[in-house]
């Protein structure tokens, strides 16, 4: 069974930074595209960036030049490094993935329980 696992929330100050990770396990045969959404109070979920296979990577406009996201393909891993954050920022942040568990199987999404990042102004 595919399981999303996700770490690195926290609390921290206007400027400063955070790393989230993302670890998918259980049952994968191939891993399409990983990504982050996040989600604040009284608003609906939104992209924040992903990565397909082969490497393209695709942020929203408000993510540009201050976040990163990476994959570790070996480890089933993806990373989300934001720089510079803001107090709008702050939000659940959720990773997703598109996972065929098998040759034949068609692509799924699963997502990860969430992880809370709070900017303090």
């Amino acid at each position: 069974q595919v399981q999303l696992v996700e770490s690195g929330g926290g609390l921290v100050q206007a400027g400063g930074s955070l790393r989230l990770s993302c670890v998918a396990s259980g049952g994968i045969f191939r891993i399409n595209a990983m990504g982050w959404y996040r989600q604040a109070p009284g608003k609906q979920r939104e992209l924040v960036a992903f990565s397909v296979s082969g490497g393209r990577t695709e942020y929203r406009d408000f993510a540009k030049g201050r976040f990163t996201i990476s994959r570790d393909n070996a480890k089933n891993t993806v990373y989300l490094q934001m720089n510079s954050l803001k107090p709008e920022d702050t939000a659940v942040y959720y990773c997703y993935a598109d996972i065929r568990t098998s040759l034949g199987a068609i692509s799924s999404t699963y997502w990860g329980q969430g992880t809370q990042v709070t900017v303090s102004s």
